[in-house]
């Protein structure tokens, strides 16, 4: 095993553990599952990843994980994109990737659709659902009140599947009580959506929390990879 294996190896193994002993504290019953995000790390660290058990890697820019997951194509790997989405990039998206965990409106709905009915494949979706307040800068993701709509224009195209939701922890707020409400949200979602029973939330620095508050996949970068390297 190279230095890089073995350092990422272990760095894993505690990220790993970490998730574990957050679910046995929360009284959770299923095991939680971990998307490695791995943007701006090379290839390399993909099949590092792929070789100690990864199977769900996550990117937020469209064409590196294109292109990534053109590379790892012999990998038995689930792609996620979980980065903000333009509308005109939605079809290509779907071109590749298994999971688009950052839909926040209708208008992304057709393009994922188009994408998937080119590749043949199903593509899982989650809405990303804003947990900022009203009018903050770079906002993103949907308002809890249009979570329904949004859901039934995705509920309408046979190439996408509803998975659940996903969201991030606005900056400089405490993690426990944006992870409190979304659980409200995602209660009140469950209710017209009982299938959908995703959440993706939590990151390196918060998962803890994100996985108290009902959590079924967290999103892990720095503290599986360590800092994050300059942009390719």
């Amino acid at each position: 095993m190279t230095e890089r294996s073995e350092e990422v190896a272990a760095r894993l193994g505690a990220v790993r553990r970490r998730i574990e002993v957050a679910g046995e504290e929360a009284g959770r019953d299923e095991p939680v599952g971990l998307v490695v995000v791995t943007k701006y790390f090379p290839v390399e660290d993909v099949r590092i990843l792929a070789d100690l058990g990864v199977t769900d890697v996550g990117e937020n820019r469209h064409q590196e994980a294109q292109e990534k997951a053109a590379e790892c194509a012999d990998l038995a790997l689930r792609w996620h994109f979980i980065g903000g989405l333009q509308s005109n990039k939605a079809a290509a998206v779907a071109g590749y990737a298994d999971v688009v965990e950052s839909v926040d409106r209708a208008k992304l709905v057709s393009g994922l659709q188009r994408g998937a009915e080119a590749r043949g494949a199903r593509v899982d979706v989650l809405l990303q659902v804003s947990l900022d307040p009203p009018g903050s800068e770079g906002r993103s993701g949907a308002d809890a009140d249009d979570l329904s709509a949004l859901a039934a224009r995705v509920g309408q195209c046979a190439g996408l599947r509803l998975e659940g939701l996903m969201a991030v922890a606005p900056l400089g707020a405490d993690p426990d009580a944006a992870f409190e409400r979304l659980a409200g949200i995602r209660a009140a979602f469950l209710a017209e959506h009982p299938r959908a029973t995703e959440l993706s939330a939590g990151m390196s620095s918060d998962l803890e929390a994100a996985i108290r508050h009902g959590a079924t996949r967290v999103r892990v970068g720095s503290a599986v990879l360590g800092p994050r390297p300059p942009a390719l």
